[in-house]
């Protein structure tokens, strides 16, 4: 539907709909970034030390970077989240951020494919926005993140030593492959939005047409009911003539 088509009054209706789950998801994410940077420094010190034959038990100095890359990565978008919750560009600054945690967490794991996931359930989260351009941002972060650390230093991504161009690009295809179902998701539940605030005007253009009628009905009864008890007071002061 063209929006330029849509009432006023479903647009508006259909737009706080939008805010009250954008600050919703906004909070959300807020908790989630707290729980993240905790993760991220305790896998720094427990997990990454490890390389994937286990052999080394030293923590590194980019690992010890990550701890205080985190803390940072999380602090802005919960500012923002608890600050300006019904904000627009909050959620886009919040969806770099979440994808910049996962990559994050594939640097301090030395490049674990386990680790790659959360880049897969940063971006169902973000669809909890049901905005799909909210998606877009983070999408190309994790492009670009891949591509470049695939090439240039392919062991922080990817476990191997090896650059692995062709690996960055089967991953950004299985990215869009998400992204494809993930904006067709955002733009329905938009329309089912739409759609609520839609029957809710209907519904209430329904109830003042009815309340108007009740209204114009007992008026007319009030009236006729008054020119009833003028008729019997009248009949009543002809008989007592009588």
């Amino acid at each position: 539907m063209n929006s330029d088509q849509i009432d006023p009054r479903v647009a508006a209706i259909a737009q706080e709909s939008l805010v009250r789950t954008r600050v919703r998801t906004n909070r959300m994410f807020a908790s989630l970034m707290v729980l993240q940077c905790l993760a991220a420094i305790i896998g720094a010190l427990v997990i990454s030390p490890n390389t994937w034959a286990g052999t080394e038990h030293a923590v590194h100095a980019h690992v010890l970077a990550a701890i205080f890359i985190g803390v940072p990565l999380a602090v802005v978008p919960i500012f923002l989240a608890l600050r300006f919750p019904a904000e627009y560009f909050t959620q886009h600054v919040v969806g770099v951020a979440q994808v910049l945690f996962s990559a994050l967490f594939i640097h301090i794991s030395g490049g674990r494919i386990e680790t790659h996931f959360h880049i897969f359930g940063s971006l169902a989260f973000l669809a909890f926005y049901r905005d799909w351009r909210t998606l877009m941002a983070p999408t190309a972060v994790v492009a670009v993140d891949h591509l470049w650390r695939g090439i240039f230093w392919p062991e922080s991504v990817f476990g191997v030593l090896a650059a692995a161009p062709w690996r960055a690009l089967e991953h950004a295809g299985w990215v869009i492959f998400e992204d494809v179902f993930l904006v067709f998701s955002c733009v329905t539940a938009r329309r089912d939005v739409v759609m609520l605030a839609s029957k809710q005007v209907a519904l209430e253009d329904s109830y003042s047409r009815v309340e108007a009628e009740v209204q114009e009905r007992t008026g007319e009864l009030q009236s006729t009911l008054g020119d009833l008890e003028g008729e019997i007071s009248e009949n009543r002061r002809l008989q007592g003539e009588l």
